[in-house]
């Protein structure tokens, strides 16, 4: 077929369900499966639903087996569609909320693992379409997409990843900064029809879209990735920390050489991203409890690009505490001083890493694949809930404590 979306060439399907089940398999990572509704139909879902998950025998379970895999496979997420107010059909939200009813019937609950079905939900800030979505289909949903890009300063005038200005970068951090008002308002909209949170936001499509690398086809989106982005990653992800009582899905859409990829390759060679390591650096958040975070931070940025310098999240583990924050500052160092308001006992022991460049557009090149990466820093313990840090600009830091 002709992949009319992106590139314009010819996309023979060599990569299918087999090879992206095995490729799931490989990296330890969640299967998450979506269906076509823009062009698709209601029998092709629900086969492709049966051929992946129905363990019995039947012509598409044998299928399976000839094909390779005679065991059923886990599908633990499910999406109804893909951007249907958009390039999945240009759909009014009353329309595809009624297709999501009568598609999402069709996906089957063959074993015992539960699929949870996702409805397309907004583009960035349309709040009517989360508002329809909800009041019509909310109940048959376990989750409502969200999708936001941040692009400076216009799709029209964006520059390659590493030509930017100062105002650019402020504006592109200010840009990602956004998802804070976009999550709390679509939270309260889906509060009015699930005030017990089941229903959850599910951002899987977020981070920077920049102008593609020269030399690259326009429409596969290969950009290189900076220190700014590694800023952006930080801030986002601090964000669903703090509303992960409805942001329980999020993850960076594109993984390898497309937009804002934590990995880009250039034949057998591989580097990682800025990127990379700021998710890295927030892995001890996984399966933590959230705490509250307060923060005391001045505003700085042009007028017409004002952000926070410092933004954080913080969680709890087995007696260990992680605290991850951002500072967004272009120059000087910055103490920062962490407290364990109500902390029983006392701070142990402490250990930081930090994420940070010399400058602002630094990146990691097959050339010099190891300009950017994650270093120790040094943390002082001040008092027996208390730690202070000298931290850099341009930097992501996340601190481990023992109390």
């Amino acid at each position: 077929m002709i992949n009319t979306h992106w590139g314009g060439v010819v996309e023979d399907n060599s990569f299918g369900t087999h090879e992206f089940f095995e490729l799931c398999e490989t990296l330890g990572c969640k299967p998450y499966v979506n269906g076509n509704v823009g062009s698709g139909s209601v029998q092709e879902m629900s086969e492709w639903v049966e051929y992946m998950t129905f363990g019995g025998e039947s012509p598409l379970s044998k299928m399976r087996e000839a094909n390779g895999h005679k065991e059923a496979w886990k599908l633990p997420l499910f999406c109804v569609g893909n951007e249907n107010w958009g390039c999945g059909g240009n759909m009014r939200p009353e329309y595809y909320a009624d297709l999501y009813r009568r598609y999402q019937t069709y996906v089957r609950q063959y074993g015992s693992e539960k699929i949870f079905k996702i409805a397309c939900g907004p583009n960035t800030a349309d709040y009517n379409w989360t508002e329809v979505l909800m009041r019509e289909a909310g109940k048959l949903m376990d989750g409502l997409s969200l999708h936001y890009y941040s692009v400076e300063p216009s799709w029209d005038e964006r520059p390659k990843a590493t030509e930017f200005s100062e105002h650019g970068w402020y504006n592109m951090i200010a840009k990602a900064s956004y998802m804070e008002e976009l999550v709390r308002r679509h939270d309260e909209i889906m509060t009015k029809y699930d005030p017990e949170k089941r229903v959850a936001l599910v951002v899987d499509e977020w981070g920077c879209w920049h102008k593609v690398e020269d030399g690259t086809n326009p429409g596969f989106l290969y950009q290189q990735n900076t220190i700014r982005d590694a800023l952006v990653a930080g801030i986002t992800l601090n964000i669903f920390n703090n509303h992960c009582d409805r942001v329980r899905i999020a993850n960076i859409a594109q993984a390898v050489n497309v937009l804002q990829s934590p990995v880009l390759t250039e034949g057998s060679k591989m580097l990682k991203t800025p990127t990379w390591y700021v998710f890295n650096m927030y892995k001890p958040h996984k399966d933590a409890t959230s705490l509250t975070t307060r923060v005391a931070s001045n505003q700085i940025g042009p007028e017409d690009a004002r952000i926070d310098s410092i933004t954080a999240s913080a969680s709890h583990k087995a007696g260990n505490y992680t605290v991850t924050f951002t500072n967004a500052e272009l120059q000087g160092s910055k103490q920062i001083n962490i407290t364990l308001a109500g902390l029983k006992g006392k701070i142990k022991a402490a250990s930081a890493q930090l994420l940070t460049a010399e400058k602002m557009n630094s990146c990691n090149t097959f050339q010099n694949p190891q300009q950017i990466e994650t270093q120790s820093l040094e943390v002082k313990v001040t008092a027996q809930n208390e730690l202070t840090l000298q931290v850099p600009a341009m930097s992501v830091v996340a601190v481990e404590i023992q109390a």
